[in-house]
């Protein structure tokens, strides 16, 4: 592990020692700054209270970072139970990084990641599938065709582990001989992934589910797959809906929308998703 990855790690982790980590804005800034004045680190922990200050750093967002940055014993111990359950660190300077994520979300990717299953995945042509957790028939068809489809085609099914449309759709995957990715908005420790498959957590292995969490694991879904399938939605609601209008407006992937006549679908057409009817899912390959 580089000097500046473990940076990251110190700075944007999660350890349960009461120490709030950066946020992307605050990561941001503090990467700013640091560019500003052509400083070539080869390990954050160079970064004092003191040096923090004479780069512009107000000094409560100083003693914050040199704080964070003090914390190497804590981390260690941290990073050896995650190894214990088979769990890696990712961050965004590591070469091994999802290059999609990085090109699509520039600097609001996250800044690190903890894999648990098959790291290689990252670096397939992935396919998006999110919809509601109450599934309707067509939902529930519409999420398995998806699936099935991705995988008999060679692209890795990525997803949120979700009960309904995601783990229906992971599943169908699954059984047709393919893989999945699923970003998870809990601890790392509750999921075993099947062979061939991989589970993801964003900040942290071991936090627990938070809505807040969720709702940021759904960006990655979206910018992780070439397209997005969304196999079924609510009207204005939902973490499924909220997720795909927030891909429409940055235009991180193409969005096709099972057209099943309901008020979630003309909702996200009117926002720019390509109404699919479950007939003509025949090929994701043709979509893309």
């Amino acid at each position: 592990m580089t000097g500046p990855e473990r940076g990251f790690l110190l700075l944007c982790c999660e350890l349960s020692d009461g120490l709030r980590p950066l946020t992307l804005a605050q990561l941001r800034r503090l990467g700013a700054l640091v560019r500003s004045q052509a400083r070539d680190l080869r390990s954050a922990e160079e970064l004092t209270e003191q040096s923090l200050l004479e780069l512009g750093c107000d000094e409560a967002l100083a003693a914050r970072i040199a704080a964070l940055l003090e914390r190497g014993e804590a981390l260690d111990e941290y990073l050896r139970l995650a190894r214990s359950q088979g769990i890696v660190p990712l961050t965004v300077r590591s070469p091994a990084y999802p290059k999609r994520l990085r090109s699509v979300l520039g600097e609001a990717a996250p800044p690190v990641l903890f894999l648990r299953g098959d790291p290689a995945l990252l670096q397939k042509v992935c396919v998006a599938a999110v919809g509601s957790r109450s599934l309707t028939p067509r939902g529930c068809a519409f999420a398995e065709r998806a699936g099935r489809l991705a995988a008999q085609e060679g692209f890795v099914l990525v997803s949120g582990n979700a009960r309904g449309a995601d783990q229906r759709a992971q599943l169908s995957a699954y059984l047709a001989g393919g893989c999945y990715i699923a970003f998870v908005a809990d601890s790392l420790a509750g999921h075993t992934p099947p062979e061939r498959c991989l589970f993801v957590s964003e900040l942290g292995w071991e936090l627990p589910f938070s809505a807040a969490r969720a709702h940021s694991r759904n960006r990655l879904i979206h910018a992780l797959g070439e397209l997005t399938l969304v196999t079924q939605t609510g009207a204005s609601s939902g973490g499924t809906f909220s997720g795909t209008a927030e891909n429409l407006r940055h235009g991180w992937s193409p969005v096709f929308v099972n057209d099943d006549g309901s008020p979630g679908a003309e909702a996200l057409s009117r926002l720019g998703a390509k109404k699919l009817p479950l007939a003509q899912l025949q090929s994701v390959r043709a979509l893309l």
